[in-house]
C-alpha cells in the first residue's frame, strides 16, 4: 500500500437554473431565447421540435434528447397542433473546458435518440431532478443538495462516456481547431499563474500562437461555448478567491498578483464578479474553519 496519496483541490462552480416539468397543449410554442449555459431537453410524451436561428430544425419524441450549446439562438414547440406534449428541461453549466468541448463538439444540437446510452441516461437524470425537486418532506437545502449530486454525476457519465457512445468524427470541428484552441486555454491558465504577476491581454496569447486575436476569439467559442475574456476573468476570480484565504496576503497584494492595476480596479472587478468587495469576501471565509498548506496548491496538513 501506497505510504502517501494526495487527495485534488475540489472546488465546483456548478450552476443549474430554468428547470422544469411541462404539460402544454396542441400548437404551444415558447419565443426565441439564447443562454450561455447548456439546456437539456427531454420529451416525455407528445413531440417537440426545436429550430434554431440557422435554419436548422430538429424534430423528436418521447425518449429522445437534444442538449442545445451555450449562446445559441433557438425557439421550441410542440410538434402537434392538437395533441398535448409533456417535457423536462434545465440549464447547466460547469468549469470544465474539456467535458464542454465534448459536449458542444459530439452532441448538443443534435437529436440523441432514445435507445443511445447517453439519451437513457439523461432521461433518468431529469426524471430523479423532477422526483426530488417535488419533494414534500425534504428542506430546500436538502433538495438543493441532492440535485447538485445527480447533476455532478449527471456530468461525471458524460465525461466518461461521450467517446464511447457517439460517433466522435461528426464533430462540429476540426482536430487543428481543437488543438489551437486547448494551446490557448493552457497559455491563459499559464499567464494568470505566472509568478511574475505580468498583466497580459488576449492579444498576447494570440501573438504567441501566431494568430489573429478575431481568430482566437472566434475558435475559442466555438469549441469551448465561452468568449475567451470570459474565461480569462473567471481564472482570476478563482485565483483570487484562493489568495483571499490566506491572512498573509493584504488586499493589494492580492490585487498585484492577479495583474490588476491598482486596489480600486481589483476590488470594483472582485465585486462584479462575486457581488461582495474582496474585505467582505474575506471575512465571510474568515469565520470558516482555517487550514494551512505546505504551498498554495499542495496537499493540506
Amino acid at each position: 500500500m501506497e505510504k502517501f496519496i494526495s487527495i485534488p483541490v475540489v472546488e465546483s462552480s456548478m450552476y443549474m437554473f430554468g428547470g422544469h416539468q411541462h404539460t402544454v397543449p396542441g400548437g404551444w410554442s415558447f419565443f426565441e431565447q439564447k443562454h450561455q449555459a447548456f439546456e437539456l431537453m427531454c420529451v416525455i410524451d407528445g413531440g417537440q421540435t426545436t429550430e434554431f436561428k440557422n435554419n436548422k430544425t430538429l424534430s423528436y419524441g418521447p425518449g429522445d434528447v437534444v442538449i442545445i450549446s451555450p449562446g445559441t439562438s433557438h425557439t421550441n414547440k410542440n410538434s402537434s397542433i392538437f395533441k398535448e406534449m409533456t417535457y423536462i428541461c434545465f440549464h447547466f453549466n460547469f468549469d470544465s473546458l474539456k467535458l464542454k468541448s465534448k459536449l458542444i463538439g459530439y452532441l448538443a444540437n443534435r437529436v440523441i435518440d432514445r435507445d443511445n446510452e447517453i439519451a437513457l441516461m439523461s432521461n433518468r437524470v431529469a426524471r430523479q431532478v423532477i422526483d426530488i425537486s417535488g419533494s414534500t418532506n425534504l428542506s430546500t437545502e436538502v433538495i438543493k443538495l441532492k440535485i447538485q449530486i445527480v447533476i455532478l454525476q449527471y456530468m461525471a457519465y458524460l465525461a466518461e462516456n461521450v467517446d464511447h457512445n457517439i460517433n466522435t468524427s461528426d464533430s462540429i470541428f476540426s482536430e487543428r481547431e481543437a488543438t489551437v484552441s486547448q494551446e490557448i486555454a493552457a497559455l491563459i491558465q499559464s499567464k494568470v499563474d505566472d509568478i511574475e504577476h505580468t498583466a497580459f491581454s488576449f492579444g498576447d496569447i494570440c501573438n504567441q500562437l501566431g494568430i489573429s486575436t478575431g481568430y482566437g476569439h472566434r475558435l475559442f467559442k466555438k469549441v469551448y461555448g465561452v468568449t475567451p475574456l470570459h474565461y480569462i476573468e473567471d481564472q482570476k476570480y478563482q485565483k483570487a478567491k484562493i489568495l483571499l484565504g490566506y491572512d498573509e496576503y493584504s488586499i493589494e497584494d492580492v490585487a498585484f498578483m492577479i495583474g490588476a492595476g491598482d486596489i480600486a480596479v481589483f476590488s470594483k472587478q472582485f465585486k462584479k464578479w462575486s457581488g461582495v468587495t474582496p474585505s467582505q469576501y474575506r471575512r465571510q471565509i474568515s469565520k470558516k474553519r482555517i487550514v494551512r498548506s505546505k504551498t498554495q496548491k499542495g496537499y493540506f496538513e
